[in-house]
């Protein structure tokens, strides 16, 4: 927090582009990694086997796709969020708007919501501490390092958190396998993992028995949890907008020294993506096997006695385990993993959005606002944040299920592929215009909605009680809608968009991927935003430095805020740093060895699915 350079929007927002390539390769999986991955994961793997472990691997071809052909046009395009591409790319404010709008209620309803629930269940399976007590301290420490520090602190944090939550998790792993007798004793024991109260006959055999398919990413394609044409493409669509359009994780990639870095940085994401596998899914599967009775429940009276919940108790699998089966010292070492996993991931997501807000919201209310305003007002919108998130915690608990990994998902699948689709189009189609790609977002987010909506309404059942939701809206799987939403904002843009006027080239140079390298000054479309009042020019000799008092001096030290009486830059300097901030040009021997790995890193994604196939 002393060192970086805080004070300005594009250091507290992106590091000043200076990072380089580990700790860029750290925050990412941080960022990615929550304490819902530690709960979610770990609870779908006890329930239902090893596929849910292809939703991270599928991550391994998508860093490659981000840092090769995504982050060069966005760097190009000197952004520093996502609605300022596509509003450089499509003018006018309202798909910019709509954006900023939509990705903050998807941070409020699914990360922040599910990780803070996550961590409120670790937190009361191993301290019995009262949840809200444990959450606020939580959240206010988390907010203290954001707020204070800004993006090169949040990066640095996520490194040295990501390496206490492998250093935990690998410990918890090897205990785990060791109690089973090795990965021979994990499948055999795993298959015979059933609870010994199962309701004298009255309940189903499939509720409480493992699956058959237990050890196979790639299921039946109708009858499967996660049908295999659904965990190829439907996950690659969730996978393309959470990795090339989130502000999370983006704005980490922006942060790149240079695209070497950025990219070395992703295939170092991508190797540790493969982790999540053996120090989640499985341990939690373990757990199962441990402790069957609880983690396995199929009884109501029973489940809610376990973990206080009928529809099942697979969600306290991970925690469980650390609680009973670790010694004292490495048991505070793994809450404080999973306290380090919740705070890195809520971190990345206050930073983010306020960076969202600031730059995209507040900006329009207040065209003329002062560097120091933003950054005022980006640290106050993340208190205005903790508030919301506070008060949403009755509410997640209330609608504590058995799945909470796909309840994420679920969401993500019915909101997520009108946006993938309008990034796709906009980097690798210059025909795509305003009108096609709004309409498409639009008509995708109502259907989308209405799916969400109805499901919710009817409830999601569970195998004891099925849903009574109809089968045309509900028996479609979440992935296989991400598909078709993916494929209907598709159409809808590219009709749209043909049937009304093109966007002249002069306005596209460096924001599609055929004109990512024409070097003409581009004519953008926002020009008339982005024009601000030149400050007048004051000579120090006539202004007197004002008195000012410590506890002042105190709180701007703190905030980033100081006065920095730098000289003023010449047209020529801000041309120069303008260009570093865009500059894309590699070494051509580090750019070699980056593409040499990442063609090993897509082999491996390929070799892991073939092998648990």
């Amino acid at each position: 927090m002393y060192s970086t350079n805080r004070g300005t929007v594009g250091g507290f927002f992106l590091a000043g582009r200076s990072m380089v390539w580990w700790p860029i390769g750290a925050s990412l999986f941080a960022s990615n990694i929550g304490s819902g991955h530690f709960v979610g994961l770990a609870g779908t793997g006890a329930a239902a086997g090893i596929a849910i472990g292809g939703f991270e691997w599928n991550a391994l071809v998508m860093v490659v796709v981000l840092g090769w052909l995504f982050v060069p046009i966005y760097i190009k395009a000197g952004v520093v969020t996502m609605p300022e591409y596509l509003r450089k790319r499509f003018g006018g404010k309202r798909i910019q708007i709509y954006l900023s709008v939509l990705s903050l209620l998807l941070y409020i309803f699914t990360k922040i919501s599910a990780d803070i629930f996550s961590g409120a269940i670790f937190i009361q399976v191993a301290m019995g501490l009262n949840i809200y007590v444990a959450i606020i301290i939580l959240l206010t420490i988390t907010a203290l390092y954001t707020i204070t520090g800004g993006l090169a602190a949040v990066i640095y944090t996520d490194t040295l958190q990501t390496f206490i939550m492998l250093v935990g998790s690998i410990i918890l792993t090897a205990y785990a396998f060791n109690e089973v007798g090795g990965y021979e004793g994990f499948v055999e024991k795993y298959m015979k993992a059933i609870p010994s109260e199962i309701g004298n006959g009255t309940i189903p055999e499939k509720c409480y028995t493992p699956r058959p398919d237990s050890f196979q990413i790639f299921r039946d394609p109708i009858t499967g949890d996660m049908p295999w044409p659904g965990l190829i493409f439907g996950l690659s669509i969730l996978a393309l907008w959470y990795w090339c359009t989130d502000q999370v994780i983006v704005q980490r990639c922006l942060s790149g020294k240079n695209l070497s870095h950025v990219k070395a940085g992703c295939i170092m994401c991508g190797y540790m993506k493969l982790l999540p596998m053996f120090l989640m899914v499985m341990p939690g599967m373990i757990s199962r096997i441990l402790y069957t009775d609880k983690v396995a429940c199929v009884v109501p009276t029973e489940c809610l006695e376990a973990c206080g919940t009928e529809v099942g108790c697979s969600n306290i699998a991970y925690p469980t385990m650390v609680v009973e089966l670790m010694p004292n010292g490495l048991r505070g070492l793994m809450l404080s993993v999973m306290l380090a996993s919740l705070m890195s991931s809520l971190t990345s997501i206050f930073n983010s959005a306020s960076t969202l807000f600031t730059m995209d919201v507040y900006t329009k209310l207040r065209k003329q606002a002062s560097e120091r305003e933003l950054m005022l007002v980006g640290r106050l919108f993340i208190l205005v944040l903790i508030g919301i998130s506070i008060a949403w915690v009755p509410v997640v608990q209330s609608a504590q299920s058995g799945q909470l990994f796909d309840y994420i998902q679920s969401i993500t699948s019915y909101l997520g592929p009108p946006i993938a689709a309008v990034f796709f189009l906009a980097i690798f189609c210059r025909r795509v215009n305003e009108q096609g790609a709004f309409w498409g977002l639009v008509i995708g987010l109502l259907i989308g909605l209405a799916r969400m909506i109805t499901e919710f309404a009817y409830g999601t059942g569970s195998c004891l009680h099925p849903s009574s939701c109809p089968d045309i809206i509900c028996k479609v799987h979440y992935l296989y809608f991400a598909i078709i939403l993916f494929v209907i904002s598709l159409i809808l843009v590219l009709t749209v968009s043909l049937l009304t006027k093109p966007i002249d080239e002069v306005h596209l140079y460096r924001l599609c991927w055929t004109l990512r390298n024409r070097t003409e000054e581009r004519i953008d479309l926002d020009v008339d935003d982005t024009i601000k009042p030149e400050e007048p020019v004051l000579d120090d000799e006539t202004v007197p430095d004002r008195e000012v008092s410590c506890f002042r001096r105190a709180f701007n030290w703190f905030c980033g805020l100081e006065d920095q009486k730098g000289p003023k830059l010449s047209k020529e300097e801000e041309e120069a740093i303008q260009m570093k901030l865009t500059d894309t040009t590699e070494n051509p021997f580090w750019r070699r060895i980056v593409n040499i790995n990442g063609i090993i890193l897509l082999c491996v994604a390929v070799f892991c699915h073939g092998y648990f196939a």
